[in-house]
């Protein structure tokens, strides 16, 4: 297994941080096979659209959503996206899949994962990103994919929305703006933060932000599965902890780290709904990807809270 040195440094620096990372050493040991290996495989579900919320509790979604359908709970095979991506993308040919995206974690990735889509639409490029709220809106993931069903009518649909992981759009927090790898200190992620007390906030003001921001989405969402056609689900890649015990450590977890496999992080809602004929699709080589300077990726991943 590779060490990162500097996690491990910052793993000993915290008894949070060393309890977190055995944690996950002990999973992931556990796995073999680099995610959750209880989760179901998503790609292979029976769906022509897939809308995914990043980091969308199944507890916070069955209280707020509003878009009619058959909703249950499902086991994620990822606790962060990256886990999420390996367990159900790596070693597929998607040809009869167009991945709408607004996380740059398969463009980061793309050099371990196998995959091959027929498309893949980054929409943390270009006019698309909000630089005001560094984060893609959700109104302009809608707009968007709504173009690319038009584009591709003989193909299935991926649309990856961003909220409600942050940054929080409508909140005042300051926590999750900017460019966090240039300010947080001895290197530690937003969430890592909240783990160790070097960010003060109560949990109350994160859940609320966190809510909000899913509440800012759902219309946006339920917009996009009025458009579509054929069979429609809504889902998450994973939850998010706000303080809940982790394990098999059982400390206190915030956020959500790979390799923590809780309740909290690991179910996800899965709601089916179904809008006219379902759609005949057809399996076609790749289009060509558009290309991103290193430098601007870095940035994307810095406001979001990757790096």
């Amino acid at each position: 297994m590779e060490i990162n040195e500097e996690r491990l440094r910052l793993g000993l620096s915290n008894p949070n941080l060393l309890a977190r990372k055995l944690s996950q050493t002990y999973n992931r040991l556990r796995s073999q096979g680099g995610y959750n290996p209880n989760g179901i495989d998503f790609l292979e579900q029976d769906w022509d659209n897939l809308l995914i919320l990043d980091a969308c509790r199944y507890d916070l979604f069955e209280e707020l959503n509003d878009i009619p359908g058959d909703l249950r709970r499902v086991e994620s095979r990822g606790s962060a996206t990256p886990e999420f991506l390996r367990g159900n993308f790596d070693g597929k040919q998607l040809l009869d899949t167009v991945y709408v995206t607004t996380n740059p974690m398969l463009y980061r990735h793309r050099d371990a994962l196998d995959v091959e889509f027929h498309a893949v639409v980054d929409l943390w490029r270009g006019e698309t990103w909000d630089d005001e709220h560094e984060t893609v809106l959700p109104e302009v993931v809608t707009a968007e994919a709504k173009r690319v069903a038009d584009d591709y009518p003989d193909k299935r649909l991926v649309v990856h929305y961003m909220q409600p992981h942050y940054p929080f759009i409508e909140a005042e927090t300051t926590f999750d703006k900017g460019h966090i790898g240039d300010d947080s200190p001895d290197g530690l992620t937003t969430w890592m933060q909240v783990l160790t007390g070097e960010i003060d906030i109560d949990e109350e003001t994160l859940w609320n932000a966190y809510a909000d921001n899913l509440r800012r989405a759902l219309p946006h969402v339920k917009e996009l599965t009025e458009y579509l056609t054929g069979k429609t689900v809504v889902t998450s890649d994973h939850g998010n902890m706000f303080g809940e015990r982790a394990s098999p450590l059982p400390i206190r977890e915030w956020g959500h780290p790979p390799g923590i496999w809780t309740d909290e992080l690991v179910e996800v809602p899965w709601l089916e709904l179904t809008n006219g004929d379902r759609r005949a699709v057809v399996s076609e080589p790749p289009d060509e990807l558009s290309s991103e300077d290193d430098e601007s990726v870095q940035d994307r991943l810095e406001s979001l809270g990757y790096v």
